[in-house]
């Protein structure tokens, strides 16, 4: 494991030992009636192995405690650990939940498990990443509200950031996300829309690191073997930019731009220190708490939203100051 990555690793233990001392900001609605059962509700989460989700927990929570009810967290070992998040929904079918909001690790893979938590009664709420419409549609999965941010936007912006002022012919590279997941997806095609607009970029390899800090630091070791000439990356997490920037620190490479997504608090150190040009915060504790609401009014029978987008926001050093 990497020095960068066990001081990551101890990011996140502080940032969960941190979530239960958390209190909601907002105003708390009238207590519930004592003697009605709670609605239980699951928050279906990647991992916990990066702190974008530790946010969104924080978010959850918020509305658990706003909203009376009773909220269960579940996530697997890491972001790629598919098969462990299907087990889990499927024990969560087993325990008769009233609701599951879900942040799919894979945009199809999840759906044949979540119809079936649906047949069961289980009300499905969708964050994050999108599950695949096309897929749902044939499985049968329906009625699945959306909440996230516009990936490929968020990503265009932050790719914008990343090449600001070169007037000169520049190669770049880009690290995806899980190539299965509509996330990752959107978040290469904006990169890739921002670097075709700009007629001296030249993209000299497109490579997935998984979301992973010591994938990342291997994908960008081989791409710079093959290529030293790459002057620009554009990372489709933070996590990800973590192990770039290990990376380059090594080869004493100063002169590479790294951009970022999710705005962790490593991420905005790391732009005040200088060694990342830019992230972008998709407000995850906020992606969480609204989870959780568009559950609670969803059980009580309002009717819910196909898709709702909550604002990116683009965090360079000009925004921290």
């Amino acid at each position: 494991m990497s020095r960068l990555a066990a001081r990551f690793i101890l990011l996140i233990s502080l940032m969960s030992l941190a979530l239960f001392g958390c209190t909601p900001s907002a105003a708390p609605t009238p207590s519930p009636d004592p003697t009605a059962k709670p609605l239980t509700i699951a928050l279906v989460m990647k991992t916990l192995t990066n702190p974008f989700f530790v946010e969104m927990e924080r978010g959850a929570r918020q509305a658990e405690k706003e909203f009376g009810i009773r909220l269960v967290v579940k996530t697997a070992a890491q972001e790629t650990s598919i098969e462990q998040q299907i087990k889990i929904v499927d024990d969560l079918i087993v325990a008769g939940v009233d609701a599951i909001v879900i942040s799919p690790g894979d945009s199809q893979k999840l759906i044949p498990v979540l119809k079936k938590a649906q047949d069961a009664g289980i009300l499905v709420i969708n964050i994050d990443n999108q599950l695949d419409p096309e897929t749902a549609e044939t499985i049968g999965l329906k009625n699945v509200p959306f909440i996230s941010v516009d990936n490929e936007q968020g990503a265009y912006l932050s790719a914008q950031e990343l090449i600001k002022g070169i007037t000169t012919p520049t190669k770049v590279a880009i690290l995806e996300g899980i190539r299965s997941a509509k996330n990752a997806q959107q978040r290469k095609a904006g990169a890739e829309r921002a670097f075709k607009e700009h007629p001296n970029i030249t993209i000299a390899a497109s490579e997935t690191a998984n979301w992973k800090i010591d994938e990342a630091y291997m994908v960008i070791k081989a791409m710079f073997e093959k290529d030293a000439d790459i002057a620009a990356v554009f990372c489709s997490n933070d996590v990800m930019a973590f192990g770039v920037i290990e990376y380059l620190q090594e080869i004493k490479r100063t002169d590479v731009r790294v951009v970022g997504f999710d705005a962790l608090d490593e991420a905005k150190a790391a732009i005040r220190a200088g060694t990342l040009i830019a992230t972008i915060d998709q407000q995850a504790a906020k992606q969480g708490y609204m989870g959780i609401e568009y559950a609670v009014k969803g059980l009580k029978g309002d009717p819910l939203s196909g898709t709702i987008l909550v604002d990116v926001l683009v965090v360079t050093a000009e925004t921290l100051k």
